[in-house]
C-alpha cells in the first residue's frame, strides 16, 4: 500500500516536472518573440531575464526528473 502510494506520488511529480518543462519553453519562445519585435534597451533586458530564468528553471527540472528515475521509490523527497 505505502508503495503503491510512493508510486502515484511519483507519477504526480513527474507530470508536474513535465509541466514545468513544457511552460519554460513557453517562456523561451515569448522572450524570443519579445526580443524580436522590443523598441528599447529596457525590454531587452526584461526578455533577456525571462531567457535565462526560462533556462534554469528548465534545468532544474529535467535534473529532477532524472534524479526521480535513478532514485528509487523508498527513497522519498530530497528537495
Amino acid at each position: 500500500m505505502l508503495l503503491e502510494a510512493l508510486s502515484m506520488n511519483k507519477e504526480e511529480e513527474n507530470r508536474n516536472l513535465q509541466e514545468t518543462i513544457r511552460l519554460a519553453k513557453e517562456l523561451l519562445e515569448l522572450a524570443d518573440q519579445g526580443d524580436s519585435q522590443r523598441n528599447d534597451i529596457g525590454c531587452g533586458v526584461l526578455y533577456g531575464t525571462v531567457r535565462d530564468c526560462a533556462y534554469k528553471i528548465r534545468s532544474l527540472a529535467l535534473n529532477e526528473l532524472e534524479a526521480h528515475h535513478v532514485r528509487p521509490l523508498s527513497a522519498g523527497k530530497t528537495g
